[in-house]
């Protein structure tokens, strides 16, 4: 091969750096979100599932607005999408905080705050990282940016407390949205030559979805992945009113959320480090069976702060360790080039496990006063997501050869 025509990379150093800080500030924010719920529906006069509907909403876009800015980016360029959806994200707290009535929650907290997160998370630093990062060390690289992500909860959800009990959850909303221009500069050291995204097998887009979806493991991931949303948005959306309901002081959630967070960030790591050495299925598998095993454990055992600060610990350990198995794994099947798009279409499907998760949270507590329901349905969905991820094919996607002419 001609040295020239090998394209130019960014330096591991750069990507990890700015792709991390980039993922700290979007996933922290948003994981903060269901400290507002409380303060802003006894404000406002609203119900739960008002406010629980548009976090599913936000969710629901973000998952909708996912394959179209990771191909936006696959295409044209992640720095593109980052600097669009950071100045979104800034936009969308800011209006978040202004509206007055339901229907305005929904648009701004939902629908805008999501197609924000949609191109300023994971897929498409992860699409940065594929194409800039060596094979070998792909999986330990998704994993570090998941580990900052998880650092981004653990730092941001004690200071989104803060901002709530000392400026008000209005302007607290506000200052958020200071931080979020903080995307702008940072997506800048994400610039790649072009080059570096144009490389790579030759196959146009409707191929390489005709491609994935075709291939039964893509569906299997696609159907975890579902969980996987399920879970993070029903414990992280409503376990802090449930710990309230239960006569718990605020403290405690706020405690519970941050040491997810923290945990995350070695759980996170750990499966970046894991998949380089182990069949990535039975990684994933064993992160929603544990799921699994810790919400019964939670809701069978007396409920205190320890025993709340203990099953936020192991939550931690797998909260989102199954972000950089999953993306790394479609790297290893489908190849680098339509990482982002293909991963927000599996994150499409995160997503509207995400939207269930949160929506019918707040429909059957209102409905009938109570989150157990939504506890055991989430221990048999555990199960259902580690048993499907066991027959998922790891090796790379055979293509054919083109016809030489």
């Amino acid at each position: 091969m001609n040295p020239a025509s090998t394209p130019t990379r960014l330096s591991m150093t750069q990507v990890l750096v700015c792709g991390a800080a980039i993922v700290t500030l979007s996933m922290g924010i948003r994981h903060g979100f269901g400290l507002w719920l409380q303060p802003i529906t006894m404000d406002r006069g609203w119900t739960r599932e008002t406010f629980s509907f548009a976090m599913a909403v936000q969710n629901l876009a973000f998952g909708l607005a996912g394959p179209l800015a990771g191909l936006w980016a696959d295409r044209f360029g992640a720095y593109r999408v980052l600097l669009a959806c950071g100045a979104l994200y800034a936009l969308g707290l800011v209006l978040m905080g202004l509206s007055s009535t339901g229907l305005a929650f929904t648009a701004t907290a939902g629908v805008l705050l999501g197609v924000a997160q949609s191109g300023s998370t994971y897929a498409v630093v992860f699409g940065v990282i594929a194409r800039n990062v060596a094979e070998d060390k792909r999986a330990w690289a998704m994993g570090a940016a998941a580990a900052a992500g998880s650092f981004g909860q653990f730092l941001m959800v004690p200071v989104e407390a803060w901002l709530i009990a000392h400026s008000g959850w209005q302007n607290a909303l506000f200052i958020l949205g200071l931080a979020a221009l903080g995307i702008l500069p940072l997506a800048l050291g994400l610039k790649e030559p072009p080059a570096a995204v144009a490389a790579s097998h030759e196959q146009s887009v409707m191929a390489a979805l005709r491609e994935a979806f075709a291939y039964p493991s893509f569906r299997l991931l696609m159907a975890g992945y579902f969980v996987c949303g399920f879970h993070l948005l029903f414990i992280g959306v409503h376990m802090p009113s449930y710990l309230k309901d239960q006569g718990m002081d605020a403290s405690v959630a706020t405690t519970a959320l941050a040491l997810i967070g923290l945990f995350n960030v070695f759980g996170s790591y750990a499966a970046g480090l894991l998949g380089n050495r182990f069949p990535k299925r039975y990684i994933l598998a064993a992160i929603y069976g544990t799921r699994s095993l810790a919400v019964v454990g939670f809701v069978l055992l007396p409920l205190s702060p320890w025993s709340v600060y203990v099953f936020a610990s192991v939550m931690g350990l797998l909260w989102l360790s199954t972000v950089p198995t999953t993306n790394a794994l479609l790297a290893q099947i489908f190849g680098a080039r339509y990482l982002s798009m293909l991963s927000g279409f599996v994150f499409l499907s995160h997503q509207l496990g995400a939207f269930l998760g949160a929506w019918l949270g707040g429909r059957l507590y209102d409905v009938s006063g109570s989150y157990a329901t939504m506890w055991w349905l989430s221990v048999a969905l555990g199960v259902f997501a580690a048993l499907i991820n066991l027959p998922v094919r790891e090796s790379p996607i055979v293509r054919p050869l083109p016809v030489a002419v």
